[in-house]
């Protein structure tokens, strides 16, 4: 099922993500997903960039597409003026990459490592522009082009705050509502509590929400995360849970499906960040009962 139609009808959406390989065809790491095939809505992919050396994260994609994946082109609009936004966004057009994930405000983790990339505000008139262009088939400067594109877009936003959402990130939410955002994806859910009146806050803007879950396999993860990324991300009581577990895999498949049982009733779908795990996926889908 494609992601439209699958908003569309209000499903539980699971989603996950990869980095674009640096060293190594993507065809390789795609051939993971054949593990959780039919088992996740889609797969978005990251844009990488380490010491100069840049992903090829259309090509992913594409493969992604070619495997019968629903591929999710991940971006910001971050050091892009419109012209590098539509060129990016027209090639995975050409692609067949139909969705678009774009992010705002505070820091991003990729799928595949422990590596920090940030994404701050999306520049939501720049975003706006060329998606208006490029849905009536025209370049940001007037000229035709050979084709009209419409994504399915995702935006990226800082779930946190539980009931007290920042006047500036609800502004940047109501404009990205206004230009067509389909959901909004969160950082990291951990506390539940929180994370439901952040929802019940939001809901004004009648945009499904899908809760980012993190597959935590060590005490040294979460404590990494606290320390480079945001301090108190991973509560404390995680980071004990798995540092006294004698099964790690099994104390961190349990916090997974604890967590996921408690956002089925509070929002539209998860995103799972895996950290380089994908090929264990299935073992906590199966202990979350997705599918």
């Amino acid at each position: 099922m494609k992601l439209r139609e699958a908003l569309a009808k209000g499903k539980f959406l699971v989603t996950t993500e990869i980095q674009a390989p640096i060293d190594e065809e993507p065809e390789g790491l795609v051939k993971t997903f054949n593990l959780v095939r039919g088992r996740v809505d889609g797969v978005s992919v990251s844009e990488v960039e380490i010491e100069g050396i840049v992903g090829d994260t259309i090509k992913t994609c594409e493969v992604l597409r070619q495997n019968r994946f629903e591929a999710i082109y991940q971006t910001s609009t971050r050091q892009k003026n419109r012209l590098q936004l539509q060129k990016d966004l027209t090639l995975a057009h050409e692609a067949g990459v139909e969705n678009l994930l774009v992010f705002t405000e505070d820091y991003r983790i990729t799928g595949d490592s422990l590596q920090e990339i940030m994404f701050f505000h999306v520049d939501s008139g720049k975003l706006a522009s060329v998606l208006e262009h490029m849905r009536e088939g025209e370049t940001v400067d007037g000229k035709e082009l050979p084709f009209k594109a419409e994504f399915v877009l995702g935006s990226g936003v800082e779930s946190s705050w539980g009931k007290n959402v920042p006047e500036l990130e609800m502004k940047e939410m109501e404009e990205m509502t206004g230009i067509g955002t389909g959901y909004f994806l969160t950082t990291p859910v951990f506390d539940l509590d929180r994370f439901e009146k952040f929802v019940k806050t939001v809901e004004t803007f009648g945009v499904p929400v899908i809760a980012e879950v993190m597959i935590l396999r060590t005490a040294g993860m979460g404590r990494f995360l606290n320390r480079h990324f945001k301090s108190g991300l991973v509560p404390e009581w995680i980071i004990q849970k798995l540092a006294k577990a004698s099964d790690k895999q099994k104390a961190s498949i349990e916090l997974f499906a604890d967590i996921v049982t408690g956002i089925k009733g509070i929002c539209q779908g998860i995103h799972i960040i895996t950290i380089g795990g994908e090929e264990k996926l299935r073992h906590y889908l199966d202990a979350a009962k997705l599918r």
